[in-house]
């Protein structure tokens, strides 16, 4: 390994800091290089499979297997210790901030440098050189260097053309030492030769440069030639790299499994399961299985038991995995008592709807009108929650580069998020109810219009716009900003599901976790909250904070807010929260939904759930 070392948590490295990305190191900026250069050999060790979520994978219509990203850790003299990440320095052109000369990968003549000086010019000023933060990505998921060589030419030479190539009167300007300045503000930057005095402007869209890699570490052109434009975009812009994440909760018979049991470990050893096999003579097989019976500190009749186990169908023992939603299965989940539940399997739920009842029928005035909202009230003591890297996208989402880039690999990078949350319902009846409202129907007609053009369109992928769903968004985010203050969590440490019901199934429920890459998960804050006398309290204070803005009255009369306009009465003062925690790009909110609006005719929702309480 060459060069520095870049710390990235695991949790980024499926996301922004994923397969394709753009990341900042100490000194460069570096390009994530794509899976199959992730594991020597591009075999994946077996202990890094992650086992039970054969739901999860029928839920998110995934057949690879799901695995752990490699981990290393840097020892204090320096050494790297584990399986890293390999990445490459991109940009490849670095620039002198004093004389403005380009210069193309300095670091070849001194690779171990920290920090690389100008060597042109003139003076030979010295200055330390910084990476160009301009770079090509075409809406097929390509990237690479902007040629600047053909840009600072095109204008006195020809055309910039498809196939990146410099006319022959041009190609003499490249011999020699640095030619190329870079002038001008970071807004629109102008090239200029030093040879030929040749200067342009750098354009915002060209064709994708021919002959050029089509990523940073894959030096091979794109097999087929790059329809449409190129985009010159700045490396911080969002559009540079779209991550494709898929997360779902294990549940129900798989959160049920006893992890560290004789049967659970030989099930998550194919490679022992080989060796019995194997094993052509009674005597050679009792060998072994005294051998695997010492080292797991068990007997062999525990061995033979497991091996019976496995053969009756362990896990499930033929029981047919659920077919449907995912998020309908989940929310069914939430709803159903668990009987004989242990408090260390990844799904522990504790019900408090007969005591949210009572407490809601003790309630008078504005805390009754409150609590009327919601329904049932659920603590989520433990959860685990499998995050799939699906790939990356760049511009826009309707291509999805996968992450070992050719799409052979039989694997995809995953995580096993481990957490609590608070789960609870508002009377699907009641919002049916709400939901008819004419003046709300015209009040959010334009959304999915609106969200069609979003630059970056996740959150249209699969997600019917309803006005339920809109409620129920925006009083997530409510809740989260008011357990920010109440739980001790940051907000970007808090996220959301939403499950909101579809033309077959009725539901209307909102899961507001914490979940992290620790077997431990976290340390309880959050569910304690679920307690009826706490949450009821934290449920009035988010509804009181939704129902004002500090910049209204012009955010409550605002018609569209945000990139093409998703959002109606929410901006950052009093509705959104950080990108990280909202699965749908702080789009789709509106507190006129929860708290209505007489201006507007939008009755508040507790309007149509309180004679219910």
């Amino acid at each position: 390994m060459t060069g520095e070392v870049v710390s990235v948590r695991l949790s980024h490295l499926l996301r922004q800091c994923g397969v394709g990305a753009i990341v900042r190191g100490r000194n460069f900026l570096v390009a994530v290089q794509d899976t199959s250069k992730w594991y020597p050999q591009g075999e994946v060790p077996e202990s890094s499979q992650i086992r039970y979520v054969d739901q999860v994978r029928s839920s998110l219509g995934i057949s690879e297997t799901l695995c752990m990203p490699p981990t290393a850790n840097v020892e204090t003299d320096g050494t790297v210790r584990g399986t890293w990440i390999p990445a490459v320095r991109f940009p490849t052109w670095m620039r002198c901030p004093r004389c403005s000369l380009l210069h193309r990968r300095p670091w070849q003549e001194s690779p171990q440098a920290e920090r690389l000086r100008c060597s042109g010019g003139e003076q030979k000023c010295g200055s330390v050189l910084d990476q160009v933060p301009w770079v090509v990505v075409h809406p097929d998921g390509y990237l690479t260097d902007v040629p600047w060589q053909q840009v600072a030419h095109h204008r006195r030479h020809g055309q910039l053309s498809p196939d990146a190539s410099v006319p022959r009167a041009a190609r003499s300007c490249r011999n020699g030492p640095p030619n190329l300045q870079l002038l001008g503000g970071d807004r629109r930057p102008r090239v200029r030769c030093q040879t030929c005095r040749s200067e342009s402007e750098l354009p915002l869209q060209m064709a994708y440069p021919a002959r050029y890699g089509q990523q940073p570490w894959i030096r091979t052109p794109p097999a087929e030639e790059a329809l449409g434009e190129a985009f010159v975009l700045d490396v911080n812009d969002v559009r540079v790299h779209l991550p494709a994440t898929r997360s779902a909760l294990v549940i129900p018979p798989e959160s049920r499994i006893h992890k560290g049991t004789v049967v659970d470990r030989l099930y998550s050893s194919s490679a022992v399961q080989r060796r019995i096999a194997d094993a052509r003579m009674g005597l050679q097989r009792r060998s072994i299985l005294k051998r695997i019976a010492d080292d797991w500190r068990c007997s062999v009749a525990d061995i033979e038991g497991a091996l019976l186990e496995l053969q009756n169908g362990y896990p499930l023992y033929g029981q047919p995995l659920a077919e449907g939603n995912l998020h309908q299965l989940e929310y069914s989940a939430f709803l159903d008592k668990i009987p004989d539940l242990r408090e260390d399997e990844d799904f522990v739920t504790v019900h408090y709807t007969s005591a949210w009842k009572a407490l809601r029928r003790q309630t008078e005035g504005r805390l009754r009108q409150s609590a009327s909202i919601v329904d049932r009230l659920i603590g989520v003591r433990r959860l685990q929650e499998i995050l799939v890297f699906k790939g990356f996208s760049r511009i826009s989402t309707e291509h999805i580069v996968d992450p070992d880039i050719s799409g052979s690999s039989s694997w995809l990078p995953a995580l096993s998020l481990r957490g609590e949350g608070i789960f609870f319902t508002i009377s699907p009846r009641a919002v049916a109810k709400w939901g008819q409202q004419e003046a709300l129907k015209a009040r959010l007609s334009a959304l999915s219009a609106r969200l069609a053009g979003h630059p970056l369109g996740r959150a249209a992928l699969g997600l019917k716009i309803t006005p339920q769903f809109v409620m129920l968004h925006t009083l997530a985010h409510a809740v989260i900003r008011q357990l920010e203050s109440e739980a001790g969590y940051s907000a970007a440490s808090l996220r959301e599901r939403i499950y909101a019901g579809t033309d077959d199934f009725t539901m209307a429920g909102i899961l507001i976790y914490v979940s992290v890459p620790d077997k431990l998960g976290s340390l309880g804050g959050l569910v304690q909250l679920a307690r009826p006398r706490r949450f009821i309290r934290i449920l009035q204070s988010a509804l009181d904070q939704a129902s004002w803005c500090s910049l209204d009255p012009v955010c409550a009369s605002h018609q569209g807010q945000g990139p093409a306009l998703p959002n109606l009465a929410a901006c950052h003062a009093c509705t959104l929260i950080p990108d990280t925690s909202c699965d749908f790009d702080n789009t789709l909110l509106d507190r006129i939904c929860i708290n209505g609006d007489p201006s507007t005719g939008v009755a508040p929702l507790s309007r149509f759930t309180l004679p219910e309480a």
